[in-house]
């Protein structure tokens, strides 16, 4: 039994075998380096009788990578990763998040100092520039970006050298965000977090992903996209989204776990299912008696729709009557399921899952408790502020550009399709009669409602994914006017306007000339000459930011 090379504050003995590999050998140089600066500092729990048994479970639970990867001199923010991962064992304490600003080291001439691109306001990016030879006032990150790592280990190798650059040479520092996150481990779980630091906003310039033995994560971001005066609401909106996302896999763990616990005992599901192409019947299957059905939202010819809920999660369940169901209708319900099955997107409605089973056939998503765009605009019987109208429009936009570059067209665009939830943020609904584009202009059925179809659909003329920007040229409109487009003539009458006349809607006066061509573009009469959703929302973004 031999120590560790170094001086060592434990008194663990450690037996290194003649064929113990390097790094671990280094993993405990690394913990005793930690153990010794903790109690240089004087931190009161690194005296406590069982810390050394702590402090080594803490670095045995994680791979060997942690330990070369964190930075030492930071010893501190070990004992922080272990209090995160302490407290996401408890059900009610995750996700288990700390954010902070960090200071990034950075050694160049000031010719070459790289600008970073963050969507700050003045007094954030003052702080964020890069600026030499000032003293930190904020910590490095917990493992170092990739220029930090390299002084760090070059200062361990040959200080003097380093010191010679140093002098020569000025550090620049640059603040940004750390993100350190603890909880349940699961598959797809750093896709799952690095898609959502991305919707909000922010870049990520590191990543450092660890799971430990016992079954908890360990993953730690520096990012830029935020002002940096905001910390404390950057953790609040973090806690609030990761917990969304630990909801909804809770969720569908359960919806997998009994069509699982039903195959095991030999309840095989039902044979007379609406047959869904490419699915299977997969894990999406619900089982209805797992609904709780609690109020009526509305009703129409073919179905009403339920505010529900699904193993505690809120949701909505829209489902079609037996009796009214042809053959229309089921290739709409198996379309509808076919589509929302394959998407996810933080502005199109979660699907949660589907029964496929007559009589009982349903579609169960999200709930989304601020209702319809149309609701609103004609509860306050006027039109959006523009800030807020941008706001939804890019909402829209996003979700849009989202579909199409999956190949899938919505055919039904309208104020009454657009959704809102809690947080105000708009998703967009109802998918029965969409459909995946195979190939451009192949599509010739009338579909959509009159008052927001292109000409070209209404005409039976063939048509791609340009006719959901016309409509979304009309939502546009309403949501700036709060009116019903076309609102004294029918339908039909509408329909006849748009093809035979060029008829669209009246733009009120006082409107923004780059609104105005926005809205102009929408509505060309040639689906070729109309824009992609890509260039419409970064023309919204631009209109919103002035």
């Amino acid at each position: 039994m031999v120590m560790a090379d170094t001086e060592s504050c434990s008194s663990r003995a450690v037996d290194f075998a003649p064929s113990q590999r390097r790094k671990q050998r280094e993993k405990i140089e690394v913990y005793n380096e930690v153990l010794c600066r903790l109690r240089d500092l004087n931190i009161e729990e690194s005296t406590f009788p069982a810390f050394e048994d702590e402090l080594w479970a803490h670095f045995s639970r994680l791979p060997t990578r942690y330990a070369l990867d964190v930075n030492v001199e930071r010893a501190e923010d070990v004992l922080m990763h272990k209090r995160l991962l302490s407290k996401a064992h408890d059900p009610s304490g995750r996700p288990a998040i700390q954010v902070r600003l960090v200071q990034l080291r950075s050694a160049m001439d000031g010719s070459q100092v790289e600008s970073v691109h963050m969507k700050f306001t003045g007094k954030a990016d003052a702080q964020c520039s890069d600026y030499p030879n000032k003293k930190r006032v904020h910590p490095p990150p917990a493992f170092g970006t990739s220029s930090d790592l390299e002084f760090v280990h070059n200062a361990k190798r040959v200080v003097k050298d380093m010191e010679v650059m140093f002098s020569a040479r000025p550090i620049h520092y640059r603040l940004m965000h750390e993100i350190t996150i603890s909880t349940n481990d699961k598959p797809k779980l750093l896709a799952q977090l690095t898609s959502l630091l991305s919707e909000l906003g922010l870049n990520i310039r590191e990543a450092h992903a660890f799971s430990t033995t016992d079954g908890y994560s360990l993953d730690v971001f520096v990012v830029d996209g935020w002002a940096l005066e905001d910390t404390e609401q950057l953790k609040i909106v973090l806690v609030k989204e990761i917990s969304k996302v630990e909801k909804l896999s809770s969720v569908r763990s359960h919806a997998i776990n009994h069509v699982r616990e039903l195959e095991k005992t030999g309840n095989k599901l039902n044979s007379s299912h609406v047959n869904m192409p490419g699915s299977g019947n997969d894990v999406w299957e619900i089982d209805t008696s797992l609904l709780k059905y609690e109020s009526k939202l509305a009703s129409c010819s073919y179905g009403d729709l339920y505010k529900g809920t699904f193993y505690g999660q809120d949701v909505a369940i829209k489902v079609l009557r037996i009796e009214h169901l042809n053959e229309n209708l089921r290739r709409e319900f198996t379309q509808e399921v076919n589509i929302m099955r394959k998407i996810q997107h933080k502005n199109v409605v979660q699907f949660f899952g589907a029964c496929t089973t007559p009589p009982n056939l349903c579609i169960v998503t999200e709930f989304m408790s601020g209702g319809s765009i149309y609701d609103l605009l004609h509860k306050q019987k006027s039109g959006f502020k523009l800030p807020l109208l941008l706001k939804l429009a890019i909402d829209v936009s996003e979700g849009m550009s989202y579909l199409h570059q999956n190949g899938i067209m919505h055919r039904d665009l309208k104020a009454a399709n657009l959704l809102m939830d809690e947080n105000g943020v708009v998703k967009i609904a109802d998918f029965g009669v969409a459909r995946v584009q195979a190939q451009p202009g192949v599509m010739t059925a009338e579909t959509g409602t009159y008052r927001w179809m292109a000409p070209e659909v209404i005409e039976h003329k063939p048509y791609d994914h340009k006719a959901d920007v016309f409509s979304f040229g009309v939502v546009l409109w309403e949501m700036l006017t709060g009116k019903l487009p076309y609102e004294n003539l029918t339908p039909l009458q509408a329909a006849v306007g748009v093809v035979q006349k060029g008829l669209r809607p009246v733009i009120p006066q006082y409107t923004r000339p780059k609104f105005v061509e926005l809205l102009e573009r929408c509505w060309q009469q040639d689906p070729s000459l109309r824009p992609e959703f890509s260039e419409i929302t970064n023309l919204l973004e631009d209109l919103a930011s002035r």
